[in-house]
C-alpha cells in the first residue's frame, strides 16, 4: 500500500464540519481514531497535515485550502479531548491527537472535479505542493504511476484510487486503480504488478473482483508490469478506444471556482 512506502511524510485528512475547522483553526489539532488511523500515523512518519472539505462547506467545498506542520503525536481518549462532553459509548474510544503550527492556506486550493468522497490521502509534501487537482496527490507504485503520468499527458480525465462500495450491510469496497465515467458504461483500468497478480490465488479474487464489477455497469482493463513499463504507448491506445467505444468521458457537472471564503466562528456547528 502507498503509505508504507518511506517516502510518504503528508496526510490529507478530512475535515467534515465548520466545527472541525474551528478546533484545527483555532486549537491547532485534528484527531483520528486509532482503529481506523493510517499506517505514517501508527509509525508517527507524517510531517505535515492537509485538509479536504466536505459538503458542509457549501460554496468552498471539496478542495483542499488548508496545511500545517506536525508538531506533535499523542495517543488519548476521547473524553481528553472534549472533557465538556456527556458521557456516551464514544467516551472512552482512542484517538491520535495530531497537535500542528498555526494553519497555512494555499495560493490555490486543489480541487475534486468529480466532488467525490474522500477520508485519507497519504502522499508526499513534494506531490502535495505540485497538486493541481485532487488526483495529482495520490502516490501509488511505480506502474501506476507511470499510468498517470501518461493519462495526464493525453488529457485523459481518469479518477484514482476510486471506491466502489457492493452490497448492503457488511458491504464490500473496491478500490480502483483508475476510473473514467463515460457516458454509455464505466470504464476501469487496473495496473497488476508482477508480483502480487501472478499467483492462482490473487487471480481467482481478481476474476470475483472483475465479475462483480461488471454486474455493477463497470468495464475493467488490466495492464501488466511489461504492458505499462515497455507499451504505455498502445496500453493508452487501447483506453482511449475503449473510452470513444463508450461514448467520451462525461464532464463534470458544473465548472469548479475557486471562491475565497473563510468560515466564521459564527457558523460553528454542534459538534457530532
Amino acid at each position: 500500500m502507498a503509505d508504507r512506502n518511506n517516502n510518504i511524510d503528508t496526510l490529507i485528512a478530512l475535515l467534515r464540519d465548520v466545527n472541525d475547522y474551528n478546533i484545527a483553526h483555532d486549537q491547532h489539532w485534528y484527531r483520528i481514531p486509532e482503529r481506523s488511523a493510517p499506517r505514517i500515523v501508527e509509525d508517527k512518519r507524517i510531517k505535515y497535515i492537509a485538509f479536504y472539505q466536505t459538503r458542509k462547506f457549501r460554496a468552498d467545498a471539496f478542495v483542499v485550502r488548508w496545511y500545517a506542520r506536525i508538531n506533535k503525536i499523542k495517543i488519548v481518549l476521547r473524553q481528553d479531548l472534549f472533557p465538556n462532553e456527556k458521557i456516551n459509548p464514544r467516551t472512552n474510544t482512542i484517538y491520535y491527537k495530531i497537535e500542528f503550527d498555526k494553519l497555512r492556506e494555499l495560493k490555490r486550493p486543489i480541487p475534486s472535479k468529480k466532488q467525490r468522497r474522500i477520508i485519507f490521502i497519504p502522499t508526499t509534501f513534494k506531490k502535495f505542493r505540485n497538486a493541481k487537482e485532487i488526483n495529482d496527490l495520490f502516490f501509488e507504485s511505480p506502474i501506476e504511476e507511470r499510468m498517470w503520468e501518461a493519462f495526464r499527458k493525453e488529457e485523459i480525465n481518469a479518477e484514482r484510487q476510486y471506491e466502489v462500495i457492493y452490497g448492503k450491510g457488511k458491504s464490500q469496497r473496491y478500490y480502483l486503480d483508475f476510473a473514467m465515467f463515460c457516458k454509455s458504461r464505466n470504464l476501469a483500468v487496473e495496473c497488476d504488478g508482477d508480483t502480487y497478480h501472478s499467483k492462482l490465488e490473487d487471480v481467482k479474487k481478481d476474476k470475483h473482483r472483475d465479475n462483480i464489477l461488471e454486474s455493477q455497469g463497470w468495464n475493467i482493463l488490466r495492464y501488466t508490469t511489461d504492458d505499462i513499463m515497455y507499451k504505455i504507448d498502445n496500453s493508452v491506445m487501447q483506453v482511449k478506444e475503449a473510452i470513444n467505444n463508450y461514448g467520451g468521458i462525461e464532464t463534470p457537472k458544473g465548472e469548479f471556482q475557486y471562491i475565497i471564503t473563510k468560515p466564521s466562528k459564527q457558523d460553528k456547528l454542534f459538534f457530532i
